[in-house]
């Protein structure tokens, strides 16, 4: 008997069109064999049932569950595509779990660590991890820029602590510039993460990892022609090359995959999971953690599985029958 399967999109961040589009990519892709698939949006509280026959038909939030024509509808697996919030933080996680519905992503500690980006840093920094000096600021804390630049140098980074697609974010190169891109960024977050910037070769790493296998994507190497990979070079074809395999030696690379799958496990992350690092020198400074990378046909990690020779329908048949077996084996938490 098929599964019912809801591919859940939208959010309340900036990133809602980019869900959007991603939930539309995966929809189609899921296996028409194994899945009856529904594209739920997310919307603050409104949450709806896209049906191309009968419209929007509301989601009942006490079950999750949708009242059709043909009776109750339930489903038996949440997909879950929402970039930023609720559903990279972990809140769509925590009110899955309470219905014992199985879900595809991380769960709600990795979820909500990942999300913050000081956290994250935090956290991998006990584990030797690097990542590039920071300096993090609340909204209505005092601040000397002149302080900053003696700390971090110029030029800096200047990123809203919760977000995604590059929403808020400024590579700031004159410290004229840099209380504005504090502003900036402030209009996307409540806190703020000043980072020093690393040179080097911007790579990121696509993996799975389920109970019976590993799926270790080859490495993208990414070049920006805009000043940095902002929202309209990773959205726009012409704006930046995305290079896979990445053109760093095989044994860099090698590193830079275990390097994403310890990450992978001491987070403690489930289902697909991108990770991005600079390489400089030697050295791999971590970035952060995508813990629902976008799967638009613009996006790195679909351009990553046609590399390494799996496609969409099999990568989401694997991620949705590990929600399965780890929900019949009382793991999901």
């Amino acid at each position: 008997m098929k599964k019912n399967i809801a591919v859940i999109a939208g959010g309340n961040s900036s990133e809602f069109p980019v869900s959007i589009r991603s939930a539309g990519q995966i929809a189609g892709e899921l296996d028409p064999d194994k899945y009856n698939v529904y594209k739920i949006i997310v919307k603050g509280t409104d949450w709806t049932l896209e049906e191309d026959e009968t419209g929007q038909i509301p989601v009942d939030k006490n079950d999750f569950s949708c009242d059709t024509s043909e009776g109750k509808l339930k489903f038996d697996c949440a997909l879950i595509t929402i970039h930023g919030t609720p559903g990279e933080d972990g809140k769509l996680q925590g009110y899955f779990e309470s219905l014992d519905i199985p879900y595809t992503t991380s769960g709600i500690l990795a979820s909500s660590l990942t999300f913050n980006k000081k956290a994250t840093k935090l956290f991998l920094n006990q584990f030797g991890i690097l990542s590039p000096a920071s300096v993090y600021l609340n909204k209505g804390e005092s601040f000397e820029t002149e302080t900053i630049i003696y700390k971090l140098g110029l030029p800096v980074f200047v990123k809203p602590n919760q977000s995604g697609s590059s929403f808020g974010i400024t590579k700031v190169n004159n410290a004229n510039l840099l209380k504005k891109a504090i502003n900036h960024a402030f209009e996307e977050d409540d806190e703020i993460i000043i980072e020093e910037f690393i040179e080097g070769t911007e790579v990121t790493c696509g993996l799975l990892k389920t109970a019976s296998k590993e799926v270790i994507l080859p490495l993208c190497e990414i070049l920006s022609k805009n000043e940095f990979f902002d929202y309209e070079a990773k959205y726009t074809p012409s704006k930046a090359d995305e290079i896979i395999p990445a053109r760093i030696p095989q044994d860099k690379t090698k590193e830079c995959q275990t390097l994403a799958l310890y990450i992978y496990s001491v987070v403690g992350c489930r289902g697909i999971v991108r990770i991005d690092f600079i390489l400089s020198g030697e050295k791999f400074y971590f970035l952060e953690i995508n813990t629902i990378p976008g799967m638009s046909a613009e996006s790195i990690v679909p351009k990553m599985a046609r590399e390494y020779g799996i496609n969409l329908k099999e990568l989401f048949t694997l991620v949705i029958e590990d929600a399965f077996t780890r929900h019949q084996k009382g793991t999901v938490s």
